[in-house]
């Protein structure tokens, strides 16, 4: 049986595949939370294991089976470049997710492992099209400078950080991945999401006013939204939300 000409088969081993990296996932949080080598004689040891997170192995599960439908299965390596690069970097986006959500930081190995593989992969796509190489730097460039440009300001004008600068970090690194047009969107649907959730939150009163909010979630949400939502569509919606309705394209 073939959905999307991949045989079913492979959607199975995606989905074990899936399903293994969310203990690795919660292996390496930890580790990284501790300051600990993720690598280590520990991982053999049982005692030092947490129990399996079964929500997070079903997600984990049905992102790389939306990443073989979306992407498919090549015979070239170049061919399956985007599927390589995705399945890289799904596990280190839903690993920033949660260690900012429940600590309000991104650590900095992360974002800089994220950082070493899209500028490797960037290379890579340069050997074949030098104009994607050159993109996917744009989009690091623009990424990282959106968000020191908010960071800076706000420190000036509020004085206080607007946002960390592992928001900075990881949205430069995003721009290897996503291109220049790329991180655009999902800066301003990072934005736009940051700015709906934190109404909600302020007005059911999970959150005061005082209590700080982290973006990085925002950012590792959009990101997932841009990756699985065709980009056309994403562009039309922005229009509409940003022109409040009149843009009728």
């Amino acid at each position: 049986m073939y959905i999307n000409d991949v045989h079913i088969l492979v959607y199975s081993a995606f989905a074990i595949l899936g399903a293994i990296i969310a203990g690795f996932i919660n292996w390496c949080n930890d580790r990284m939370i501790e300051d600990k080598k993720i690598f280590s004689k520990d991982m053999l040891d049982k005692n030092k294991r947490k129990k399996p997170n079964y929500i997070l192995m079903v997600i984990m599960a049905a992102l790389y089976i939306s990443l073989v439908y979306f992407f498919g299965i090549h015979k070239g390596l170049y061919e399956n470049l985007n599927l390589i690069k995705f399945s890289l970097l799904i596990p280190m986006l839903v690993s920033a997710l949660m260690i900012d959500y429940k600590l309000q930081i991104i650590p900095n190995r992360l974002n800089l492992t994220m950082f070493e593989i899209g500028l490797f992969l960037t290379f890579i796509y340069g050997i074949n099209n030098i104009n994607i190489a050159v993109n996917m730097l744009l989009g690091m460039v623009a990424g990282g400078g959106i968000f020191l440009i908010i960071t800076l300001l706000g420190g000036l004008i509020a004085g206080k950080e607007a946002m960390g600068f592992g928001d900075v970090k990881l949205m430069g690194a995003l721009g290897l991945y996503f291109g220049l047009s790329g991180i655009i969107v999902i800066a301003l649907i990072a934005f736009l999401l940051g700015a709906i959730i934190s109404v909600v939150l302020l007005a059911t009163k999970i959150k005061k006013t005082d209590e700080y909010i982290p973006f990085g979630p925002f950012i590792v949400i959009a990101a997932l939204i841009v990756l699985f939502v065709p980009f056309e569509i994403l562009v039309t919606i922005l229009l509409k939300v940003f022109t409040v309705g009149m843009y009728r394209g």
